[in-house]
């Protein structure tokens, strides 16, 4: 089994249940396969050290985590250092966290959706968006989408970041 989790994580769903306890095979499923974390068992899933275990190998499995710990700044700043789209899968309460965002960002430009709109008026953190996916304009501040420079560095990164801006530019 552990090497056929190894190989591909989401053959844990046809494990044994005995097995989607196991430390060692759970982690390996993720490892390959974040979303794998669906099939481990519950206490796993609510276990802040195997979880974050699970995160730092793959951001992904946030997804499955327990609820609480979806809302444990630790586990989320890990999940999204593993993978910026794990921001997706925080509790909304932590995207307010300047640091979670820059971090999210920095991978991926469109989690900037996600963030506290305090932090898309955050010049800095709408330059980094922008700067990995001029596109995520759309999700700025609209104060922001008229910052020539902010426009310019977006549409230098994807033409298309153009139809985000305000009109008058």
């Amino acid at each position: 089994v552990l090497c056929g989790v190894r190989k591909c994580g989401s053959t844990l769903r046809k494990a044994a249940d005995e097995l989607k306890s196991d430390h060692e095979i759970v982690l390996a499923a993720v490892q390959s396969y974040g979303y794998a974390m669906e099939y481990a068992a519950h206490e796993l899933k609510s276990d802040w050290g195997f979880v974050m275990e699970c995160v730092k190998k793959n951001g992904m499995s946030l997804f499955y985590a327990a609820d609480e710990l979806k809302s444990d700044r630790e586990i989320v700043l890990a999940a999204v250092q593993s993978y910026g789209y794990a921001m997706e899968y925080a509790a909304d309460e932590l995207m307010s966290d300047r640091e979670i965002v820059l971090c999210g960002v920095r991978k991926s430009g469109s989690t900037l959706r996600k963030a506290a709109d305090e932090l898309k008026c955050d010049h800095e953190i709408v330059r980094i968006a922008v700067q990995q996916d001029g596109c995520s304009l759309q999700f700025a501040a609209n104060e922001l989408k008229s910052d020539r420079e902010l426009v310019r560095v977006a549409v230098q990164q994807d033409g298309r970041a153009l139809e985000y801006a305000a009109d008058e530019l």
